[in-house]
């Protein structure tokens, strides 16, 4: 890729300029069903070549897939030559429960965990209540993740538009801190499509002394109105402009693939060309736009690096 100086941006995403091949890592999510492990494979296995940095599994509310995705985990580790990363979360569960799943993960090499407070157990929007004998903040876990095991790394979240339930911009910015301060040594964002929130957003952390990558996380719209609803909850804003692209595409799922590829990759290669060099992309366990993206990016397929 090409260097293109932009004085007002290059300075903003720790002194890398995109003149190298980019640094990228996957999100899956732990299959439910048979049909869903499948494609989850064929999905690894289509992503795999390109050689991620890492890939990471979810966890969901509640700890719901807790053994699902300790089984996927062990499988990508034992079948594939892939880092994997594994979500945990504060929500459900006592210290005790949360510090076995971490010994366990170590026990089976695990060395990276992706440490959230997690969401409500009764979804996004309602009132999250910590487990009283459990950890009672994202902070507090990645302490206790690196009171056990100093060797895993632990990554966190970050939010270009600040999390919903933050006070305020500087409350949402002392939570990543107190992470950071706590062993974390990577932040991963939530999606955004305005890519002016989040260089105002490393302006801000940057200020703050918080020196840590800042991951943009991107998600391809393979289902807009589905995941247009997904995003929204979680605090995202979907620009006018941006919807305006999938107008008229509710039923013409081909179009509506193309639309999506075009725009993330738009959205991506203009981050690029302001110094970003790392991508994290929320895959929902399909290949096809992902692999596009980091195709337009100058990302090749590495023929020896592929999943069983």
């Amino acid at each position: 890729m090409t260097e293109t100086t932009t004085p007002a941006h290059n300075d903003r995403q720790d002194g890398h300029l995109a003149t190298k091949r980019p640094a990228i890592s996957f999100e899956f999510f732990p299959p439910k069903t048979e049909d869903m492990e499948r494609n989850l494979w064929e999905t690894i296995n289509r992503l795999a070549p390109l050689d991620p940095k890492f890939v990471s599994v979810t966890y969901g509310a509640g700890g719901s897939t807790r053994e699902r995705t300790h089984s996927t985990i062990s499988r990508i580790l034992k079948e594939t030559a892939l880092l994997p990363a594994a979500h945990l979360t504060c929500v459900g569960a006592s210290r005790g429960e949360i510090d076995e799943i971490v010994d366990r993960y170590h026990e089976v090499g695990v060395r990276h965990i992706v440490g959230l407070r997690g969401d409500p157990a009764g979804g996004i929007g309602t009132p999250y209540a910590s487990h009283p004998d459990g950890y009672q903040t994202s902070d507090a876990l990645v302490a206790g993740i690196k009171k056990r095991h100093a060797d895993i790394e632990v990554s966190v979240s970050a939010y270009p538009e600040k999390h919903p339930e933050a006070r305020d911009f500087d409350a949402d910015i002392d939570t990543l801190k107190a992470k950071v301060d706590a062993g974390a040594t990577r932040a991963i964002t939530q999606v955004f499509f305005d890519n002016d929130l989040y260089f105002r957003y490393l302006d801000r952390v940057r200020a703050r002394g918080i020196n840590i990558p800042i991951v943009p996380g991107i998600m391809p719209m393979h289902n807009f109105k589905q995941a247009r609803n997904f995003v929204t909850r979680a605090g995202t804003t979907v620009p006018d402009w941006f919807a305006a692209k999938f107008e008229g595409l509710d039923d013409d799922a081909e179009t509506r693939k193309l639309v999506a590829a075009t725009v993330a990759a738009g959205q991506v290669q203009k981050l690029a060309k302001h110094g970003v060099d790392t991508f994290h992309f929320y895959t929902m366990n399909r290949a096809d736009l992902v692999f596009a993206i980091s195709h337009l990016l100058g990302i090749r397929a590495n023929s020896a690096q592929k999943a069983a």
